[in-house]
């Protein structure tokens, strides 16, 4: 299944750099439904998790200006709009996962990520990525430590329990 989640991550790439590339040039025939469908065809018969290439490809477009505003403040030196677009896409990816699939192991997405990078970025891409979701990581899991607790139920009182002396002395 990991090699299969793989290849609908590419798919998934692909279909989303087509459409903000067709959308910047203002194409009006663009059909994300249309061209998801396209990509996911070619490979039809390799494919177990449609629903999980679907899924991400939605998730991501529809979501695309709150994960960019999600991933600005951590490379304050990059405006979203500078940064290489194929790695952009890699980062919608890989932090719509992230904060979206909790069924995929937070590593696991990051070095998917990365693995994205690698294949289809430019010569450093892969550790721009690593970089910005492995910081969107311990940010997430410092809140999460922060979150407080729900209360805990107030304790009843106990007499403590007698102490037993150590097996082969007697009191």
């Amino acid at each position: 299944m990991a090699s299969n989640r793989h290849l609908g991550r590419i798919i998934a790439l692909q279909t989303l750099y087509e459409e903000e590339l067709r959308r910047e040039a203002a194409d009006e025939s663009f059909d994300l439904s249309v061209v998801l469908e396209r990509n996911i065809r070619r490979y039809r018969d390799t494919l177990d998790d449609v629903a999980f290439i679907e899924q991400l490809v939605r998730g991501v477009s529809r979501q695309a200006s709150q994960l960019d505003a999600a991933l600005q403040p951590v490379a304050p030196e990059w405006p979203i709009d500078q940064i290489a677009r194929m790695d952009r896409m890699v980062l919608r990816i890989g932090l719509y996962e992230l904060q979206n699939e909790a069924d995929v192991p937070p590593k696991v997405v990051i070095n998917e990520a990365v693995e994205l990078a690698k294949a289809f970025g430019g010569d450093n891409s892969s550790k721009f990525i690593n970089g910005v979701l492995g910081t969107l990581l311990r940010e997430k899991e410092a809140a999460a430590k922060k979150t407080p607790a729900k209360p805990a139920k107030k304790a009843t009182a106990k007499k403590p329990a007698a102490k037993k002396p150590p097996k082969g002395k007697k009191s």
